[in-house]
């Protein structure tokens, strides 16, 4: 049985004293708990990021020319000058992989490197950048069918979380956009 301090309070203000009686126990607490932390995980404290796996996936997407603005593309560029049809692919592909790099940051304030491989969450990222960037598979087909080695499920479950810790921070239009990837997840499930 783990032991409970007798007063211990959650006020920050309140700080106890070291050479207290709840100090030991919260200490004693805190280190028997990790030392279980560290059993469940077998000691394993490397983790493989996402970013391989999320470049890979766009890098995919784009030299099979799968993927199209879901809207009309840019005319122009930042500079005011027309863009061909290859600087508006290029442009797609930038703003997938860097809104995809973006959620897998986020994604590193969660625990789905415990829950997920790398590939997944890397994955989950590209779809969820893709949904944010305004970019949709050609030809209808939906994003499921184009994303490999991640089930509906576990797709829904990678979004949702980070959908969940992003979503406080957005702005109004942005939050309207994850309401919408929001919906079609659920859609999906």
């Amino acid at each position: 049985a783990i032991p409970s301090p007798s007063s211990a309070t959650t006020d920050a203000s309140l700080q106890l004293d070291p050479k207290s009686k709840d100090y030991n126990v919260l200490k004693d607490r805190v280190l028997l708990l990790e030392r279980v932390i560290l059993h469940t995980i077998g000691f394993e404290l490397s983790i493989d990021h996402p970013y391989k796996f999320l470049v890979d996936c766009v890098q995919n997407l784009h030299k099979k020319r799968l993927l199209e603005y879901a809207k009309e593309p840019p005319a122009k560029g930042k500079d005011g000058q027309p863009l061909n049809k290859s600087q508006q692919n290029a442009l797609m592909v930038q703003e997938l992989a860097q809104n995809s790099m973006n959620f897998a940051n986020d994604s590193m304030h969660t625990s789905l490197c415990l829950q997920f491989t790398a590939r997944e969450v890397g994955t989950a990222c590209v779809y969820i950048g893709g949904k944010y960037s305004g970019i949709k598979p050609l030809g209808g087909k939906a994003w499921e069918e184009l994303l490999d080695g991640i089930s509906v499920e576990e797709l829904g479950t990678i979004c949702v979380q980070i959908l969940e810790l992003v979503s406080p921070r957005m702005g109004a239009e942005r939050e309207t956009q994850l309401q919408h990837i929001r919906k079609d997840l659920d859609e999906l499930s």
